[in-house]
């Protein structure tokens, strides 16, 4: 982790020119249950308070523009990150431009970022068990032209955590049986997912195998990250990633 504590730096090995961070909830001006860093405007926070928050990141991440934020609606669509005056509904953005941040906001799902090992593309991804099994990661790949890529996956709910009931293994299992190494039965209806052993699954298929990242737990992690299903009433982290020249 950085040694500031106010963020996470993915250890990964992004080219030179790639820039990354994930915010943790720590460093900012929000009060109560979105204390401290909140950049989302969606969840009830103080718009004013969320708006500082998001100049603090921009300063303290160095950041060369604004966030592409997204309305994010556990969709499967990916965009090209192009600054607009309405947030685009969509749970991943990508750009081959330089100094354009894609972002993504968790609390809870996985984020997931993507750059190409030359360097010449990046993504963000908003990833939970819908837009997964829906193939948010697919189509963002998809929408690459490159495709020697690494992938950093960010902290998500971890596999101890996340309970989900037969009917979601059920669809995943339809997909795929390959799926049923991320699940670990709990009691006679309710299962043990793990976020990070789906997005890999997914990844594989995909013939990505240069992936980084996993192993965080937002619930269990209180100081540190927001957590909806921990306390319902939250904030969210943002996960940024941007380029710069190759």
């Amino acid at each position: 982790m950085n040694p500031n504590k106010h963020w996470l730096q993915p250890d990964w090995p992004a080219p030179l020119n790639v820039h990354a961070a994930t915010t943790l909830r720590l460093g900012g001006v929000s009060k109560g249950g979105y204390t401290s860093l909140n950049p989302a405007t969606h969840v009830g926070d103080n718009a004013e308070l969320v708006r500082q928050n998001r100049q603090i990141i921009k300063t303290m991440l160095n950041l060369p523009s604004e966030p592409i934020w997204l309305t994010q609606t556990h969709s499967n669509r990916a965009i090209k990150a192009i600054a607009t005056d309405t947030p685009p509904q969509a749970d991943a953005s990508y750009t081959d431009q330089p100094s354009v941040v894609c972002a993504v906001m968790t609390a809870d799902c996985l984020p997931l970022l993507v750059c190409a090992a030359d360097g010449t593309e990046i993504a963000a991804i908003h990833a939970g068990w819908r837009g997964l099994l829906d193939g948010i990661i697919d189509n963002t790949i998809a929408a690459l032209h490159s495709r020697d890529l690494l992938v950093w996956l960010g902290p998500a709910i971890g596999p101890e955590r996340f309970e989900v009931g037969d009917e979601v293994r059920a669809t995943y299992m339809a997909k795929s049986a390959e799926y049923a190494s991320a699940f670990k039965q709990q009691n006679q209806d309710k299962w043990l997912a793990d976020i990070y052993q789906l997005a890999r699954i997914n990844l594989a298929a995909l013939g990505i195998s240069k992936n980084y990242g996993g192993g965080f737990c937002t619930v269990t992690d209180q100081e540190r990250f927001y957590s909806y299903r921990r306390d319902q009433v939250t904030g969210r982290m943002a996960t940024l990633i941007w380029r710069d020249r190759a």
